[in-house]
């Protein structure tokens, strides 16, 4: 269940109350008059099902309610209540499938902002994989790909383009180039440093390195992870399993493949460079290829869903039954 807090116009409140009632899956109905100073107007709340939420929020917003009071969204993690037991079994479809596009939509906004917060994880990122990548240790390898926030101006740029918003397409596609770019001439700064002090040498990065050697040798396996871990990730944006991106993050050699190419650059290894950026391009292509393709397909399993629940509530039997 989700509940809603909007401010509303005195004289809206009437058809924001409306349409509260007449959207199938919402309850705990509450109107409180003038209680807003703030702006001014009267507090309206209500909680409604995950699955009626994206409808309610469009249909408040054909309003104006957005722009002339607030609407605020918050997750019920426990609801003790019949009447929102009895919400949840009307509205149409499950929780899990729902997609809340305006929330999904703010959500990869902040993500992908290109702020120092996000230059500082993804230097730090590539920095650690470095190291994991010049001493062949799996474990910094895995621990950069946790620390690297790349994956949401991935899931931006997906977002922007099935929402049809280039301007959160393209800053995040800023962001993401411009992230890796810092990064990588940071890491082979650091590289050259770390020589400097005797910590690196060229002889380590050109010797076998079985834990980390698949970094910079592309192949169809790292591809079909690229879009396999795409999928994953968007399904945990859009369900808010947000735990799976964890998972995500490391299954995928973006950050590692940065941190490669910027130590080979910094030795003149230029195969391992050029190896490593095709490494990283791969992966970056297949993640926003798989969300796009997954964002429009839960869009159309949720018309299809709706449109059965629709047919079933019109006592219309659907076609081909």
């Amino acid at each position: 269940m989700l509940h809603l807090r909007m401010i509303t116009p005195p004289e809206r409140t009437e058809d924001v109350v409306a349409v509260v009632e007449r959207t199938v899956g919402t309850t705990h109905l509450v109107v409180l008059r003038g209680a807003a100073r703030v702006p001014p107007g009267d507090l309206v709340l209500c909680d409604v099902a995950r699955e009626a939420g994206d409808e309610l929020l469009r249909e408040l917003q054909h309003l104006g309610i957005d722009k002339d009071g607030s609407i605020a969204v918050e997750n019920i993690d426990l609801s003790l209540s019949e009447r929102a037991d009895a919400a949840e079994e009307e509205a149409p479809g499950e929780a899990a499938d729902a997609v809340l596009w305006e929330q999904l939509t703010e959500a990869t906004h902040e993500e992908s902002t290109l702020s120092i917060t996000y230059c500082a994880f993804m230097i730090l990122a590539t920095m650690i994989a470095a190291c994991g990548v010049v001493l062949d240790n799996a474990i910094l390898i895995v621990g950069a790909m946790a620390v690297g926030p790349e994956f949401g101006p991935l899931a931006g740029v997906s977002v922007g383009v099935v929402q049809r918003e280039p301007r959160l397409a393209l800053r995040s596609l800023i962001a993401l180039l411009a992230g890796f770019v810092a990064a990588m001439v940071a890491t082979t700064f650091f590289s050259l440093g770390m020589d400097a002090i005797g910590q690196f040498h060229q002889g380590m990065l050109e010797q076998p390195r079985p834990n980390t050697g698949f970094i910079w040798q592309p192949d169809s396996f790292s591809f079909v992870v690229s879009l396999l871990a795409g999928v994953a990730g968007v399904l945990s944006l859009t369900s808010a399993k947000s735990g799976a991106l964890v998972g995500v993050a490391i299954s995928v050699t973006t950050v590692p493949a940065a941190a490669n190419a910027a130590v080979a650059l910094s030795y003149g290894e230029f195969a391992q460079m050029w190896g490593s950026a095709e490494q990283l391009l791969l992966n970056l292509g297949g993640i926003m290829l798989a969300g796009i393709v997954t964002l429009y397909a839960q869009k159309a399993l949720w018309r299809t869903q709706r449109g059965r629940w629709v047919r079933r509530a019109r006592g219309v039997q659907a076609p081909g039954r």
